[in-house]
């Protein structure tokens, strides 16, 4: 029988993610899509019976707005939020804005799949010139964060997520655990992915093939020494996953009219 139980998701549908464009740290709120998936979220939570204690964000929009959307179909409005830029989704550097698709025909779908699910391969870095770069680093909520904004990443792979994320997870996530709490994280593909790794233990050589569609809750169920006991488990219709999934894997792809 598990000792702990946690409850992890990558937030609803964004804007961008719509458009298939690299959202990364540019703020966006969720599509009617994601309200959706949040709202359906919530609510098939609830019919399995889940009572939070404390939930975890990001600081981007679109992972709040889905905890918020989460609770309230849940009738647990008052269970207290906590956000850290740690939970941030991966920062692609120059990527940022840029259609997957249209990447893929330029650049070769292998390509983009390393940049997108990689484990140690770094994006290009954003500059000064990129247009969304005075959004990201003049934006209030990094002038409060734990690190300077002159030591905020200007591009990421998904080591340097899991590296951001660990000191989080250990220092915050983990004691609230141990105490006993039942813990919702909502997060993004990319810190939920490295956040996977590192508690299944999966290879970097594996982790490529870990694909997270948006607004599905998994469930990790964790001995007391947050060991897994089993590999996690999305929650849902699994049909309907793995079309999810599906999906996601295809953003990355060349459209059909254009092959």
């Amino acid at each position: 029988m598990a000792k702990y139980r946690l409850v992890l998701l990558r937030h609803g549908e964004g804007a961008w993610n719509k458009e298939n464009r690299f959202c990364s740290w540019v703020d966006q709120k969720l599509s009617s899509d994601g309200i959706k998936e949040a709202q359906n979220c919530g609510k098939h939570l609830k019919a399995l019976g889940f009572e939070f204690d404390l939930v975890f964000t990001s600081v981007l929009r679109r992972s709040i707005q889905t905890a918020w959307l989460i609770l309230e179909e849940m009738g647990q409005e008052w269970v207290p939020i906590q956000s850290s830029w740690r939970l941030n989704e991966r920062h692609y550097g120059a990527l940022i804005g840029l259609n997957r698709a249209e990447m893929a025909l330029n650049h070769g779908e292998e390509q983009v799949k390393i940049w997108r699910r990689s484990y140690d391969v770094t994006p290009p870095p954003i500059t000064e010139s990129h247009p969304y770069y005075e959004e990201i680093y003049n934006d209030r909520r990094y002038k409060c964060s734990d690190v300077s904004q002159d030591n905020l990443p200007k591009a990421e792979s998904l080591k340097d997520v899991l590296d951001r994320l660990l000191p989080y997870w250990n220092e915050k996530i983990v004691p609230e655990l141990k105490s006993g709490k039942m813990i919702l994280i909502s997060a993004h593909g990319n810190s939920s992915r490295a956040l996977l790794k590192h508690v299944e233990g999966i290879s970097d050589e594996d982790i490529i093939n870990v694909t997270l569609p948006t607004g599905v809750p998994i469930l990790l169920e964790l001995d007391e020494d947050l060991h897994p006991l089993g590999p996690h488990q999305f929650l849902g219709d699994q049909e309907a996953i793995q079309a999810a999934i599906k999906k996601v894997e295809d953003q990355g792809k060349v459209k059909s009219a254009e092959k």
